[in-house]
């Protein structure tokens, strides 16, 4: 086995751990850790294919900036903060949801191993890479020109998606009902001063 095919293996080996523990853990910092090291596995696998360019953005972008953002909005929320306390106490549509997912997943590996199953199973020696292969100037040709139109339709998701969040926001933000002290003595819970800590505060001082 060649140096290649053992640095292919082990890219591989934890970009796959590292997004089954994403999708498996339940602490959201452990996944947040696990999606970093799949990132990592992805990375490589770019080097592997002469994809210097496309191995740096993953790092910087998605490593350096998403991870990082991911694990801001965990400590803002808190690390133990869940939508519900349990599957039991999920709707009856959430947990159809979870069952169809399942189902789905396991047909889709299914699929994919009859598929996998019928191929030839010869390895295929690839052409060598042409000049210039995964630098900047090859992906932002392609960017611009092949895949123009996703580009501009990942874009208007991330819109989307940034307006949806912020009005979200704002609806929580109103619906909060602003709390009324009725009592003014709940904000006196001790003495005034060092000097009345022998004495107790009259409640005619604080009407």
């Amino acid at each position: 086995m060649s140096v290649g095919n053992v640095f292919f293996c082990l890219c591989s080996l934890v970009a796959l751990i590292g997004a089954v523990g994403t999708v498996v853990s339940k602490n959201p910092i452990r996944s947040a850790v696990a999606l970093l090291a799949s990132i990592l596995g992805i990375a490589g696998l770019f080097l592997q294919l002469s994809a210097q360019f496309l191995a740096a953005i993953q790092l910087i972008v998605y490593a350096g900036a998403v991870v990082v953002l991911f694990v801001f909005v965990i400590m803002v929320l808190g690390p133990d903060a869940v939508t519900s306390s349990g599957p039991e106490s999920a709707s009856p549509r959430a947990r159809w949801s979870r069952r169809l997912g399942a189902a789905l997943l396991v047909l889709v590996a299914l699929v994919g191993g009859l598929l996998a199953a019928g191929v030839n199973s010869a390895p295929v020696a690839f052409s060598k890479a042409p000049e210039g292969f995964g630098g900047v100037e090859a992906v932002g040709q392609m960017l611009f020109t092949q895949g123009l139109v996703p580009f501009e339709l990942a874009t208007a998701l991330l819109i989307v998606a940034v307006v949806g969040a912020i009005a979200v926001a704002r609806s929580h933000h109103g619906a909060r009902e602003r709390k009324v002290i009725t009592n003014p003595q709940k904000l006196f819970v001790g003495p005034l001063h060092p000097r009345d800590a022998g004495r107790a505060i009259p409640k005619e001082g604080l009407s």
